[in-house]
């Protein structure tokens, strides 16, 4: 099969999908790479890697003009016209994005095969989890770096000074952003309220973490009171698929104190908290009601290096499936078919029409 590797255009996005290593297992099953020149710079790995792993150094039209292409986000408007009848495998979080990029894809007849709908047969989802563990360990850090009061923070530092712990972070999620978060909180010494909707996930939680932690039961008036008081709240809420739920409202954001701030790691899918909308690297944060919002939409585009290991770690055992197979691997493994969001001009997950509002288009992928 013809494979093509994009380079990301999205604002300040350095990941590639690909290592040359990756290509070269591509390549050496049997497959044409086509890279396109200057994908892979921003993550440390140039061209000349990817020509010694017999890949091709070829333009975005030829990159583009593959039965198989491979990018870390979803496409941007100034990539709509590039798609057509084939295969495209990336991020596409179709529900908290622009409707343009669904009725593109159903336009073109792109099979879109989304990493963050893929499951494992524990119903895991494999590809979104080294990303949402990178955004859940940086989390921590932007927040605490806009908590400076240089950043008209409040000027709390978290983390413990000898043995007293200063500072409130509140995780709303306990997946693997909330986890990851916690874990980096706790290791800086702070106080750290975990909110979740299952209590007696809590013993797993504090043998993975810290008997430290403080379990919080995710209901609106637990969540209210913790905010209150709050230094920093990690949004970690995740609905597969569908537009993330606003567990955090705009009345909760309007008590917080002033010069705190707000991670929502779930803005992908529109975000868990209210007041939260998209915002790039270039531009993190904006202050609502006082509050710092730093809702970045490729919070692990900040580092590159160790996103493009990981997540090509993950997807590379499917995409050569798909490489190999094409829609037959799809179609012969269901786990790996819920990765399926748009096929033939459909939309194929269930919850994404639903969230766009679009189940006259739905239909079940075959």
């Amino acid at each position: 099969m013809k494979i093509g590797v994009l380079k990301e255009i999205k604002e300040k996005e350095n990941r590639v999908a690909l290592t040359p290593e990756g290509a070269r297992t591509l390549t050496q099953a049997g497959h044409e790479v086509l890279v396109q020149r200057g994908a892979g710079d921003g993550s440390g790995f140039p061209d000349s890697g990817y020509a010694a792993a017999g890949a091709g150094l070829v333009d975005a039209k030829a990159a583009w003009d593959t039965e198989l292409v491979l990018k870390v986000k979803e496409p941007v408007a100034a990539e709509y016209d590039c798609l057509r009848e084939q295969l495209v495998f990336t991020y596409f979080h179709l529900a908290g994005v622009a409707p343009a990029l669904t009725d593109a894809l159903l336009a073109h007849k792109t099979t879109a095969v989304a990493y963050e709908t893929v499951e494992d047969d524990a119903g895991r989802l494999p590809l979104l989890a080294p990303m949402s563990a990178v955004a859940g360990n940086m989390a921590v850090t932007m927040g605490n770096y806009y908590l400076a009061r240089f950043n008209n923070g409040k000027g709390m530092l978290l983390g413990r000074l000898f043995r007293e712990r200063y500072g409130k972070v509140v995780i709303i999620g306990d997946g693997v952003v909330g986890r990851h978060s916690a874990r980096v909180a706790n290791g800086m010494g702070t106080n750290v309220y975990l909110a979740g909707r299952h209590p007696d996930r809590l013993p797993g939680l504090r043998a993975e973490i810290s008997d430290d932690i403080h379990f919080v039961l995710s209901e609106p008036e637990n969540i209210a009171a913790e905010l209150a008081t709050a230094d920093l709240v990690i949004g970690a809420v995740l609905s597969r698929g569908a537009r993330a739920p606003h567990v955090v409202t705009e009345a909760m954001v309007q008590d917080m104190q002033q010069g705190s701030v707000i991670v929502d790691v779930s803005i992908d899918q529109g975000g868990c908290v209210e007041t939260a909308r998209p915002t790039t690297h270039g531009e993190p944060v904006y202050e609502r009601h006082g509050v710092i919002h730093y809702c970045v939409t490729n919070m692990p585009g900040a580092y590159p290096r160790l996103s493009t290991l990981a997540l090509t770690q993950a997807t590379l055992p499917y995409a050569l499936r798909l490489a190999d197979n094409g829609l037959e691997a799809l179609r012969t493994d269901r786990a790996f078919a819920r990765g399926v969001n748009t096929h033939a001009g459909h939309i194929t997950c269930r919850a994404v029409a639903a969230a766009l509002q679009r189940m006259d288009s739905f239909s079940e992928f075959t």
